[in-house]
């Protein structure tokens, strides 16, 4: 209803003044919404903005296009307040199963999200990356875009070249029940401790990195062996945390295949190539880089750019809209990487970078050792949310409180990190993001399993959209929204949108069932109500698995 009900505001607009572009802005508390169409009118006419909306206004109420609907003139804006059909029509489409998912689109949309190293465990630093990729994925596909969504395997760096060799010299075994990627983490720690006491091993490293890009069997199968063996335990983690990729692409491929060598043919023809008998660069000056933008080393070997601009040039290739995820300390070889595809003709990716989410206790390293996994956080979060079941729900069985304290603490750190912009840091608090009071995942997850409670005690009823109570209008057009707001999420990539979004509308449907009676109510008004339950029950059901947060039915 929201967009057909824009959509019909521009027709109307568009016949008042013969402007093409209807300049429709958020109304905020005033309004639905609003137009500045005024502002751009004033030059025209030679007349002042107020003046142009006060007529606007007198005319499109005596339009019949415009029945049901409220226009009010407010200094130079037009607010437009929607009528009891829309809030009807909104409250009937939210009911629906699969209620916000948009219109069916042919741009196809590829994201790349977490690629982490497979030199040990993801921890705390790498998952917004994760829960940032996966929140859009799962909004996109909902927005009706066919997605894939991709892990680049890095499976022939300097880092996996030190855990292969960590693996074939230093006799580290793996402990019984040690997760794959912990234990790959403690050959790469131990490995770099070596070659800090040994400097000399250092050529064996660069060994190891000429016999994998040299396609040597051995190589390839040690190389393999090391990077598949971290995957499987960070499969694992990404299960734990709702995530998965469609495909893996490795990095590896765009060597074997070819395509980097010809990703480097090319640049190597654009004046801006440098090969001084040492390294292959690009001058990126004109773009602004004072460094060079190296892409093959003395001694033949690529740098991990090369094969990313091959990898970037087949995206380009087979996907409509490209968007990679990345670490604010990506923004330098992510700009290099976009200056090198324009250079040679190609499209750049859309690259959204975010600031780091960090914990109390302080920066992390995997190379050193000083980190803090996701797995222990995951695992610290279900403790802390167990007991908080526990205290709550005590006649449930143990599965029972354990399966709700899975969901909620997974709930809890995946809305905690989605819920702000991607600009700005953010420390997890696993106390504020487990408070069941405040604006968090399981206060959210609450609202949802009280609209359930109420669905489940309140039997068959009846299809009534009559609404007059000012909390009613306002929640059920706060739900009208949600397919809005999903647009926005895909249009503009951000994922937080929609964690403000869904906190607002438990808040509101709290509000309600606070001040206005439903189960006690009679007749219509009780009927009316009960379907305001279900419509808000589905929209946070809805907006919760966009999230990739689960939807209790009770908590």
């Amino acid at each position: 209803m929201y967009f057909e009900t824009v959509e019909r505001i521009s027709r109307i607009l568009k016949a008042c003044t013969g402007e093409d572009e209807p300049l429709l802005v958020d109304g905020g508390d005033h309004a639905d919404i609003a137009s500045t169409i005024a502002f751009s009118l004033a030059k025209k006419q030679k007349r002042a903005p107020a003046q142009i909306a006060a007529d606007l206004a007198e005319k499109i109420q005596a339009m019949p296009e415009a029945e049901g609907m409220g226009v009010l003139a407010v200094g130079p804006y037009l607010n437009f307040t929607f009528g009891t059909d829309y809030i009807a029509g909104s409250v009937a489409a939210a009911q629906i199963p699969g209620y916000g998912n948009l219109q069916k689109k042919h741009e196809r949309v590829l994201i790349e999200h977490t690629s982490a190293n497979p030199n040990g465990p993801l921890h705390v630093g790498h998952i917004r990356n994760t829960i940032i990729g996966d929140s859009l994925a799962r909004a996109f596909r909902k927005a009706g875009y066919p997605s894939e969504v991709q892990y680049y395997l890095n499976d022939m760096g300097r880092q996996i070249a030190i855990v292969v060799w960590g693996l074939e010299n230093l006799g580290i075994v793996r402990n019984e029940g040690e997760k794959p990627d912990h234990y790959i983490a403690r050959v790469y720690i131990q490995a770099n401790r070596a070659i800090e006491a040994d400097p000399s091993i250092g050529s064996e490293i660069e060994r190891l990195m000429r016999e994998i890009e040299r396609g040597e069997k051995k190589a390839e199968e040690s190389f393999r062996t090391a990077v598949d063996t971290c995957m499987e335990g960070i499969r694992e983690t990404l299960l734990a945390l709702n995530t998965v990729h469609d495909r893996t692409v490795r990095e590896s491929t765009f060597v074997r295949i070819g395509d980097m060598e010809r990703a480097l043919v090319t640049l190597s023809r654009l004046d801006e190539a440098e090969n001084d008998g040492e390294l292959f660069s690009l001058n990126l000056a004109a773009f602004g880089f004072e460094k060079k933008y190296v892409l093959r080393r003395a001694d033949g070997t690529s740098v991990y750019a090369a094969r990313d601009i091959a990898y970037h040039i087949w995206k380009d290739r087979n996907y409509d809209r490209v968007i990679d995820v990345l670490g604010a300390d990506h923004k330098l070889i992510g700009a290099q990487l976009c200056a090198a595809m324009k250079l040679m003709g190609e499209r750049p990716p859309e690259i959204l970078h975010f600031e780091f989410v960090s914990l109390p206790e302080g920066s992390m390293s995997t190379r050193a050792g000083k980190f803090i996994t996701a797995d222990e956080l995951i695992g610290e979060v279900t403790i802390r949310a167990l007991e908080e079941v526990t205290k709550r729900r005590p006649e449930l069985s143990e599965e029972e409180r354990a399966a709700i304290a899975r969901s909620v603490a997974i709930g809890a750190i995946r809305y905690d990190i989605v819920r702000v912009s991607p600009e700005k840091s953010t420390v997890f608090d696993w106390k504020a993001a487990l408070d069941f009071e405040r604006q968090s995942a399981p206060y959210i997850q609450y609202a949802h399993a009280r609209a359930s409670s109420i669905l489940a005690k309140a039997g068959e009823f009846e299809e009534v959209y009559e609404y007059e109570e000012p909390h009613e209008i306002a929640l059920a057009k706060a739900i009208a929204r949600f397919p809005a707001v999903l647009d926005a999420v895909v249009t503009d990539l951000r994922p937080h949108l929609l964690a403000t979004y869904i906190r607002d509308l438990a808040d509101l449907f709290n509000t309600f069932y606070r001040f206005v009676p439903v189960l006690k109510a009679e007749g219509r008004s009780r009927d009316a109500r009960l379907c305001l339950v279900r419509a808000t029950k589905n929209t946070l059901k809805e907006s919760l698995l966009t999230l990739g947060i689960d939807a209790l039915e009770s908590m």
